[in-house]
């Protein structure tokens, strides 16, 4: 009986964990370039009553066995890094990626972050940077006194020198990839950051090799799917309640047991 009351609390703790990734990716259902979480479940050891094969007489065995779970427990989250919804934004340094890779940036300790979230901007050097300010790597600068700014699906930046006509190379974008892109670290604000299990990058430039082209002037949003969030939301709702139904089972034949008298 005992058993039955810790095996159901494992199941509502796992339960409350699908509720918690869940919840965190309906929160960021239209966050540019977040990669939605699915949280993964084992079972835990077996408790063995009766070893399956053993003996039931001299001539018979057991064909089953009698093995009792000792509950759930949560194995890992993991990202899925399908594709979200392109959107048009029209902004000039707004850019998408059709395919595999991610953008690369600086951030503040020097460290390289990776990115799906083509929001960028420039700042007050004229810098390609994120949302944050971190500069894109490698570091473009576009000069104030050039126009027309076009990013190549290649990802090759150019612009228009209004006085001469003439066009002008500011840099190249390029890519990374990863043998296990859900083996990245996520540290928060769309960035990600290389770990043991996600390999090494592989750098080259967008539409070659397995890297997907550039899109100026669109942005990729998150790909959560909203209905399948509020189906897997009311699924794990419901499991949470059948577990904590099972301790209250459990309780209820406890209490029977302690009342029991000598006649």
């Amino acid at each position: 009986m005992i058993r039955g009351l810790y095996t159901a609390a494992s199941g509502m703790y796992a339960q409350q964990h699908q509720i918690d990734v869940t919840s965190n990716n309906i929160a960021n259902v239209n966050t540019a370039g977040f990669k939605k979480d699915r949280a993964e479940f084992q079972d835990l050891m077996y408790q063995r009553l009766n070893f399956t094969g053993g003996a039931t007489s001299e001539n018979t065995r057991n064909p089953t066995g009698m093995d009792v779970g000792l509950g759930v427990r949560v194995s890992g989250v993991q990202k899925s890094f399908e594709e979200g919804d392109i959107q048009t934004t029209g902004n000039t340094f707004d850019i998408a990626i059709e395919g595999k890779g991610f953008f690369q940036v600086t951030m503040p300790d020097g460290e390289i972050a990776y990115t799906r979230n083509g929001g960028f901007k420039v700042n007050e050097e004229g810098t390609i940077v994120n949302g944050n300010g971190y500069p894109m790597e490698p570091e473009i600068v576009v000069p104030d006194n050039l126009v027309d700014v076009n990013i190549a699906p290649t990802g090759l930046i150019t612009a228009t020198d209004p006085a001469t006509g003439e066009e002008q190379e500011l840099g190249q974008i390029t890519l990374a990839d990863f043998i296990n892109p859900a083996g990245l670290k996520p540290i928060g604000e769309s960035l990600f950051q290389v770990s043991t299990a996600s390999g090494d990058p592989i750098e080259a430039n967008p539409a070659e090799d397995q890297f997907g082209g550039l899109r100026q002037g669109f942005i990729e949003m998150s790909n959560v799917a909203l209905v399948t969030e509020m189906v897997d939301l009311i699924t794990a709702q419901r499991a949470y309640e059948a577990n904590s139904k099972s301790i209250q089972t459990a309780d209820k034949l406890l209490t029977i047991v302690n009342q029991l008298k000598r006649t």
